[in-house]
């Protein structure tokens, strides 16, 4: 029997030491990362559980903070709105004209659908600086949001993908305002596990200490107007599982990795020990594997270790593996952070194709100070210029069907006042299932009993 999430989170050690406005306030962690050295670049924050990776964008006249999931998924952006009344923007940092002298709504409504509810509100536009670089930008500005939002940290989404939302494209829009030496950004992830967030992302250029090596390309794939690429194949302790000729979307906005099942059986097949779920889309898998996973793409291998691919034990003792048989892109694999903690990531959009490095390691974390009260921001009260956080428990996380961890909010976008996307399988549907991935998979872990 699963506890609704609120009283879940009003029961928990953390929400008890927390003085809140009113009763069964959420709470938000935020696991900062440590500022950049490198021109045009801004540090990944993320919710210390590894389930949302997300930015600080300053917007208008007054440099407004607002957290933005980093989605490469993703063709739309949008923020919460200063008229939204709902409690999911009640806890969020909202954006409106009292914010920003140059902020301009358009009489232009937008819609994004999901499979739990909508996304909706006018089309805005104001100045946006991320990484150091301003220009004018017009985004989704929400009045109305799906619930599912109270249970993140982030105020909105920066959509990366090359395709057209609601919005702006973002990469076309800071190309054109001559942000960019060239027309690429770089990734690097960082686990909580790891104690100090060194997590980045580049725009315009790499950043050679964050990788080791060579950064080796694949040509992006016929999917128009997104990040996909053709994968080789996956093996285990050196067995290949032949699931490879398909494409592959990788997706910083998706927390764990999805692939057909008859594909993800294949692959749970070379695995010792591994025991598939009646439908076929969960795998339990033993708790001392330490053999990592190898993607291979444009035949270089790359490794996925266990502490990213196998869960921590579950309350009966239990592990499950993190890749799920649940085909969220027909014929196609998703590839999130479970994979992109592991490399290196340069999207280039100028030459339309992906790279991956070796992850440099990261720089242990200073003595002087733990981990959590070094890179943990807790705060309490609707302040419009704090998040809070209460993350879920990672024991838990896996304790959801994939159907679930993919339709939280999930289903298809669906953009107002917008040319519709030609491809309902990549750019329309696939897009709201991705968003879901993303934003469900920490939420209904904080539900399991």
């Amino acid at each position: 029997m699963r506890k609704p999430l609120l009283e879940l989170l009003s029961s928990s050690s953390s929400a008890e030491n927390m003085t809140r406005p009113w009763p069964m306030e959420p709470l938000y962690r935020i696991m900062e990362a440590t500022v950049p050295d490198k021109p045009m670049t801004v540090g990944i924050d993320q919710d210390g559980t590894d389930y949302a990776y997300f930015v600080k964008v300053h917007v208008g006249s007054k440099g407004k903070m607002m957290y933005m999931l980093l989605d490469t998924g993703a063709g739309s952006s949008w923020l919460m709105g200063s008229d939204c009344s709902e409690k999911a923007c009640a806890v969020h940092n909202r954006l409106g004209t009292a914010d920003s002298d140059t902020l301009r709504i358009a009489p232009k409504n937008f819609s994004v659908s999901y499979g739990s509810g909508t996304v909706e509100g006018k089309i805005a536009s104001d100045n946006l600086s991320v990484a150091g670089a301003g220009f004018e930008y017009s985004f989704g500005l929400a009045s109305t949001i799906t619930q599912e939002f109270m249970k993140f940290p982030f105020d909105g989404i920066l959509g990366l993908s090359m395709s057209h939302g609601i919005s702006d494209n973002f990469l076309e829009k800071m190309t054109q305002a001559n942000k960019l030496d060239e027309d690429i950004f770089s990734v690097a992830l960082s686990r909580a596990a790891d104690g100090k967030n060194t997590g980045e992302v580049k725009f315009g250029g790499t950043n050679p200490d964050k990788f080791s090596g060579d950064i080796k390309y694949t040509p992006l794939g016929s999917q128009e107007g997104e990040w996909a690429i053709p994968i080789d194949d996956i093996a285990f302790d050196g067995k290949k599982a032949q699931v490879g000729g398909i494409p592959a979307f990788i997706d910083t906005g998706t927390s764990f990795i999805f692939g057909p099942p008859d594909k993800v059986e294949k692959l749970h097949g070379i695995i010792p020990g591994a025991k598939g779920s009646s439908n076929g889309q969960t795998y339990k898998v033993p708790c001392d594997t330490d053999k990592p996973l190898t993607f291979t793409f444009s035949g270089v291998d790359y490794k996925v270790y266990p502490k990213d691919w196998v869960s921590p034990k579950n309350s009966a003792g239990e592990c499950t593996s993190k890749v799920y048989g649940y085909e969220v892109a027909k014929g196609a694999w998703l590839v999130g952070d479970t994979f992109l903690m592991n490399v290196y990531t340069v999207f280039d959009r100028g030459q339309k194709r992906i790279g991956f490095a070796t992850l440099a390691e990261p720089k242990s974390p200073s003595s002087s100070a733990s981990p959590e009260a070094a890179q943990t921001k807790k705060t309490s009260g609707p302040d419009p210029s704090s998040t809070l956080t209460a993350s879920p428990t990672p024991e838990s996380d896996h304790a959801q069907q994939p159907e679930s961890l993919a339709k939280g909010v999930g289903g298809q976008e669906t953009p107002s006042d917008k040319e519709k996307p030609q491809s309902a399988a990549t750019r329309g549907q696939f897009h709201g299932s991705r968003l879901a991935v993303a934003l469900s998979a920490a939420a209904l872990a904080a539900l399991a009993a």
